[in-house]
């Protein structure tokens, strides 16, 4: 994990809320851990769904701007279990099987062009960073009103998804209890005025006939007595324990998970806790002992590097992030972390290796604007001067900032060797970006 940035986005300075998007390696794999049998019951490959994580104490879930499926932290702290969390997923999902989406044409002329730009390129910029578990942050910005209006469905639209969702939950074995727990938590929001409710009643109607519906439902499944599995269960407790210990105060979670708390969820909050009021000596000695107990766990090396590196031992962190990227499954996150560490210790043949680091982070997500910037960076300490400038016209040309990439492209060509991937690299992003694209070539993009 690294330093936590802020990137300022072009919205009304004025907006009254800025929800922030974060990052975290092992929280985004549970969801998606949980999504991924629903979007394949769907008929939707997993990795065509992007699932974001925005920084709000507010209970709210939404999908927008395609295939995109956004959740509060708010939701994932404030559920009781992993199948209200579950449960929302399948509604979700059930959103974008049925199309509701393409259907929002008319909520579109109504919201300011501003917010639903923020709603796009906001999700796009959070997204590109990639910097951080639960460090990195974009502020995003965008009228209220007009979001609540792009984003409502209508209650023919929920009952679909409510309808949708079970299907999905009866296809993968699932009990659809915690989505009917879930509506019967928000039914009585509807009572209360809008200024009051949490934005997922004000953007999903809550009706007594749906939850009389997923009542119906449990109450036939033969699913609905499923137990949920250990693994489910035991990833909830630790990303509710992790998320807790990062976004509320050390205070706060201090007093949730007491030491007489000796669970390892309990302990995980307090090494967090710890490391947020700068009580590294107690930081480190509680993520030790977890260690001790489990060697193999890597986001536990990971928060380890990260106590490390953000109190100037950056040198001492390198280790754990490479335990941690050596333990996990390939993830971009972890690998440009471990990158970014080895770039700041300004030795060269550590340069080198993040050069490899931000390779693979890039094969994850080539979208990514921060990890081209590091690579860039990575190559210029390497001396690679011509792989530095294709870089930064890379993170230009994805940043839409044609004139840019086209001066870096340019200056990319002269000096990287004729007809290499590279130089053809180069060629490439030289012609998308011409002024006057030629409309009449069809073998150009």
């Amino acid at each position: 994990m690294t330093v936590a940035v802020l990137l300022s986005a072009a919205f009304p300075s004025s907006a009254a809320k800025r929800p922030t998007f974060i990052r975290d390696a092992e929280v985004e794999n549970t969801i998606r851990a949980y999504a991924a049998p629903l979007f394949r019951a769907a008929g939707l490959p997993p990795e065509s769904i992007r699932v974001h994580l925005v920084r709000d104490k507010a209970l709210n879930a939404f999908v927008a701007g395609g295939l995109q499926m956004f959740i509060n932290t708010g939701l994932l702290i404030r559920a009781d279990n992993p199948g209200q969390i579950i449960g929302v997923i399948a509604h979700e999902t059930g959103h974008i099987s049925g199309g509701h989406l393409s259907r929002t044409s008319e909520a579109l002329s109504g919201a300011n062009a501003a917010t639903i730009l923020g709603v796009v390129l906001g999700t796009a910029a959070a997204v590109s960073t990639g910097r951080g578990d639960l460090g990195t942050a974009i502020m995003m910005g965008g009228q209220e009103m007009g979001m609540r209006q792009f984003l409502k469905y209508s209650r023919v639209q929920e009952s679909s998804a409510d309808q949708a969702a079970v299907k999905l939950l009866d296809a993968t074995g699932q009990s659809a209890r915690g989505l009917m727990e879930f509506m019967e938590i928000l039914v009585d929001q509807e009572l209360v005025p809008a200024s009051s409710q949490d934005p997922y009643v004000r953007t999903h109607p809550i009706t007594q006939t749906r939850v009389d519906f997923l009542r119906e439902h449990v109450s036939k499944s033969p699913f609905s007595d499923t137990p949920m599995s250990a693994d489910f269960q035991r990833r909830y407790a630790r990303m509710k324990a992790k998320l807790v210990g990062f976004l509320t105060s050390p205070a706060r979670t201090l007093r949730q998970y007491p030491v007489t708390d000796t669970s390892l969820p309990a302990r995980y909050a307090r090494a967090v806790a710890y490391y947020r009021r700068s009580d590294v000596k107690e930081a480190l000695q509680e993520i030790d002992l977890l260690l001790a107990d489990h060697p193999l766990d890597p986001y536990f090396h990971e928060l380890r590097g990260q106590i490390l590196y953000e109190n100037g031992r950056g040198v001492e962190a390198l280790p754990s992030y490479e335990s941690a990227v050596r333990l996990s499954p390939p993830n971009a996150l972890l690998s440009s972390i471990l990158a970014q560490t080895r770039l700041e210790t300004g030795d060269l043949e550590q340069a080198r290796l993040a050069i490899g680091d931000l390779k693979i982070a890039l094969r994850l997500e080539p979208e990514s604007t921060f990890y081209w910037s590091q690579l860039g960076r990575a190559y210029a300490k390497d001396g690679q001067m011509g792989m530095a400038t294709l870089a930064q016209a890379e993170e230009a040309y994805l940043r839409g900032k044609d004139s840019e990439a086209r001066f870096h492209a340019g200056k990319a060509i002269k000096m990287l060797s004729r007809n290499s991937s590279s130089w053809l690299r180069a060629q490439d992003i030289l012609y998308a970006t011409r002024p006057e694209k030629d409309e009449q070539d069809p073998t150009r993009p």
